[in-house]
């Protein structure tokens, strides 16, 4: 995030903390700061800094806003590219979410082997929200279901026999 989308997202807080229904507009913060801590910081240079044509912030500037919006003055600075506030991204975390659903899943069929497995193997599989969409394309499509049942379970047992009678 860079210090430009800080400030637009400071502002709409601060309207709203304010008892605002919407943002305070830049006039509105530049006008809070002169009345509240009696420094100048100009409209223009405000929007300056929020478009990105200022990337760097004066001491002065930074120390004042993030008095102002009662932040860290650390806070008031380009994130590096890639950066999250979050451990791991979204997307993991809800695929993470997912696997830990389908485990406790698979406890509570501890006594129905094959519904245990399915979901442990599905909670276990390196994409398990593909593997999910998968299962509900399959269960989309009009007799699909029957019909990998019989080549896929019909096909497994005369190899698990063979395998057996060899033994």
């Amino acid at each position: 995030m860079t210090v430009g989308e800080k400030l637009r997202y400071l502002r709409t807080v601060e309207g709203t903390l304010r008892g605002s229904a919407r943002e305070m507009t830049q006039q509105a913060v530049v006008e809070a700061i002169r009345r509240e801590l009696k420094v100048r910081i100009s409209q223009s240079y405000l929007s300056q800094i929020e478009r990105g044509l200022r990337p760097h912030l004066t001491q002065t500037t930074r120390s004042t806003l993030a008095r102002f919006f009662k932040v860290h003055p650390g806070y008031l600075v380009d994130d590096p590219e890639g950066f999250h506030t979050e451990l791991t991204s979204e997307v993991r975390t809800l695929e993470d979410n997912l696997d830990l659903f389908l485990i406790g899943g698979a406890e509570r069929f501890r006594n129905d082997p094959e519904v245990r497995e399915g979901l442990l193997k599905l909670a276990m599989h390196a994409d398990t929200r593909r593997c999910m969409a998968l299962i509900a394309a399959i269960l989309d499509t009009p007799g699909l279901v029957d019909r990998l049942g019989e080549v896929l379970i019909n096909d497994a047992q005369p190899r698990a026999t063979k395998g057996r009678a060899k033994s």
